[in-house]
């Protein structure tokens, strides 16, 4: 990273899963590096999700490494998932047609249930499979695969979570980690945040804020996707040996039965 910016600068990894990204600081300059981000990094800072891409760079062995804005603020709290500003910029980003154009020309295509629910059976264990509230989601999700369809499909981030939400000095409003995207029902991102941060009384006027009115075959579709979303979870945190998060994960999924039967 040193012979990319030159002498004086400090470079600090930045943690993360990958190990790939860094902080570097050189005088009143500020920069959040990262190696090999996708070219969908690019229409993110056109459109004002994530922050400035300030420039790429490739290096001789063929890595590329892009350079962004190094935002000063905080994660958004649980609490303050609710707020309108939260809502907004979910829509904004679910009605954007760059952003589908970009994943299309990267090879995505439309990631429709019956595929999701082929994968998700693939990855969960027998051992898993034999559990009562994962053999019941397993019949949740089967019976209900053909009663989801919806034709809007839009690029979705797919990990939704507070820490996710970048709330700059500025009031400023981002959405970063954009490991993950695939285009997909919304449903799959409004859900997942509606059912861990909104009162489900709180549900119709969150939605409200987005754009959408609260509807039968929505609220189906979005159970059904926070169903696959914890099963997901639940393998991943088994795979990775972390029992305690695999048990919040069940429990959260044993609420999801009891509640929303």
């Amino acid at each position: 990273m040193e012979h990319i910016l030159g002498q004086g600068w400090e470079i600090l990894p930045a943690g993360g899963a990958t190990g790939e990204a860094f902080f570097a600081k050189y005088e009143e300059q500020k920069l959040f590096l990262k190696r090999n981000s996708s070219p969908f990094l690019a229409v993110l800072s056109a459109e004002g999700i994530v922050p400035k891409l300030v420039w790429t760079k490739r290096m001789e062995n063929g890595d590329v490494i892009t350079a962004q804005q190094w935002m000063a603020g905080r994660e958004l709290k649980p609490e303050e998932m609710g707020q309108e500003r939260v809502a907004k910029l979910l829509k904004k980003i679910h009605d954007s047609a760059p952003l589908v154009s970009m994943l299309e020309r990267l090879g995505k295509v439309s990631f429709k249930p019956e595929k999701m629910l082929l994968e998700l059976e693939i990855s969960m264990d027998k051992e898993m499979r034999q559990m009562p509230d994962i053999t019941s989601a397993f019949t949740f999700l089967k019976a209900e695969v053909k009663n989801i369809e919806n034709d809007k499909f839009v690029v979705c981030h797919s990990d939704i979570n507070h820490n996710n939400w970048l709330l700059s000095e500025d009031n400023q409003l981002y959405l970063i980690d954009w490991d993950g995207p695939v285009i997909a029902d919304p449903a799959l991102d409004i859900g997942m945040l509606l059912y861990l941060y909104i009162p489900r009384e709180n549900w119709s006027g969150w939605l409200e804020q987005y754009g959408l009115l609260l509807t039968d075959n929505l609220l189906l579709r979005m159970r059904w996707y926070v169903v696959r979303q914890t099963l997901l979870s639940i393998q991943w945190h088994k795979d990775k040996q972390r029992y305690p998060e695999m048990d919040y994960w069940i429990q959260f999924l044993q609420e999801i039965n009891k509640n929303y039967e």
